[in-house]
């Protein structure tokens, strides 16, 4: 009790969904590995032809909305590669008599951040979204600490994270919510991998030198008053 005095309200129920979810005999940490077979981008680039064939994917990512109803519900799943939608039955995922997948661990146990993997069909909702139809839902990570929730209607974000303070000091943070900084993470790295991959071609030799620092830093700093 003495340490769940010293977090927020969202952290202590995160923590005693945990434990429910150890007595229930789900250990995620660590996770078993998991049969990635698709990314997002794979399903959504080659959609039509996997639905028309109802393809079956196994795919793997964090949990970013939820809409629960009643025996069945819809979640948004975020992997490294971009977003889903998850369409969740409750018989589909709980086809014998015990419906404590549905009921309890993903209606009540599961929240925003925690990284599942899903197995299932795609397929293409009433409304016409691109979806995919879970046979079996697994949970890989519980997320302890909440993240910032950023809401999307209509190509405009609300609520988005934009503190310099926490994107720069909890750049995870940052990356998860941000898509469009991992996307300029991603670029960053492809163009300075082109450009040291030309260079060794070539023959260079790689050197780390300062960069813009004219004064010494780190152990070789003087200590000063301000």
């Amino acid at each position: 009790m003495a340490l769940y005095e010293e977090l927020s309200e969202q952290e202590i129920f995160r923590r005693q969904a945990l434990d429910e979810l150890r007595s229930l005999g789900i250990e995620p940490y660590p996770a078993a590995m998991y049969p990635v077979t698709h990314s997002t981008a794979d399903i959504l680039s080659d959609f039509e032809n996997m639905s028309q064939n109802r393809a079956e994917v196994y795919i793997a990512g964090r949990i970013m909305a939820r809409r629960i109803m009643g025996s069945a519900s819809f979640f948004e799943l975020q992997d490294e590669k971009g977003k889903i939608q998850v369409y969740v039955k409750r018989d589909d995922i709980c086809p014998g008599e015990d419906k404590t997948m549905y009921n309890t661990v993903f209606k009540k146990l599961l929240d925003i951040g925690d990284i599942v993997g899903v197995k299932g069909f795609v397929f293409r909702t009433n409304m016409g979204e691109e979806s995919v139809h879970a046979l079996e839902l697994t949970l890989l990570a519980k997320s302890i600490r909440p993240l910032p929730i950023v809401k999307e209607k209509d190509g405009k974000v609300f609520d988005a994270v934009t503190d310099p303070e926490l994107r720069y000091r909890q750049r995870y943070v940052d990356l998860i919510v941000n898509p469009g900084v991992r996307d300029v993470f991603r670029k960053r790295a492809t163009i300075i991998n082109t450009m040291r991959e030309f260079f060794n071609s070539k023959g260079y030799l790689e050197v780390e030198t300062p960069i813009l620092q004219p004064i010494p830093g780190g152990a070789a700093a003087r200590p000063f008053v301000t």
